[in-house]
């Protein structure tokens, strides 16, 4: 994985983000799954597989982190 990937990927956030910049951007990237802080898009990005990704979404969706909120 390269900076310019991570530069050239198609970036999204949660349509309920506010218009305040601070936000989790998520996108695919050579088949991994990147996450990103939007406040700092050229700082460091989580990289996890696909899987993961549906497990951590499985998870919010089953509200296993609505202690959390």
């Amino acid at each position: 994985m390269t900076r310019a990937d991570l530069d050239n990927a198609t970036w999204r956030k949660s349509s309920r983000s506010g218009g305040s910049g601070q936000c989790v951007e998520v996108a695919s990237v050579k088949g991994l799954i990147a996450l990103r802080d939007s406040k700092n898009p050229h700082g460091p990005a989580l990289l996890h597989t696909p899987a993961e990704w549906r497990a951590f979404l499985a998870g919010v969706q089953a509200g296993e982190f609505d202690d959390l909120a």
